[in-house]
């Protein structure tokens, strides 16, 4: 299996655990349920590409917009302590997982 397919895989397990956790976290509002709806939607988008990359590899884009959109929104409240420290490790999955698929974008078109 190529790097960039387990990077894929990767990043689409990453985003289903992650979904899913926020969606049936205990005492979760929402709103919470809905991002954590989202980032699974993202998850299962990941795994569409991982699927056929040749064909899906622009749904990619989405990908790094909603993650450089996550971390640009989340990051200072972590900073600022307002938010949970773990989050800090989540925005820094995305993160790398930004790096990857820019690498991917930009190599395989």
């Amino acid at each position: 299996m190529a790097l960039w397919n387990i990077v894929l895989w990767a990043a689409a397990g990453f985003n289903l655990l992650i979904g899913a956790g926020a969606m049936l976290q205990k005492g979760a509002s929402r709103e919470g349920r809905m991002v954590g709806l989202l980032v699974l939607a993202f998850g299962v988008v990941y795994a569409f590409v991982a699927l056929e990359p040749a064909r899906h590899l622009p749904m990619l884009w989405a990908g790094v917009l909603g993650k450089a959109g996550a971390i640009a929104i989340m990051l200072p409240a972590v900073a600022r302590g307002e938010a949970p420290k773990a989050l800090g490790w989540i925005l820094a999955g995305d993160a790398l997982f930004v790096g990857f698929f820019l690498m991917m974008l930009l190599r395989m078109a």
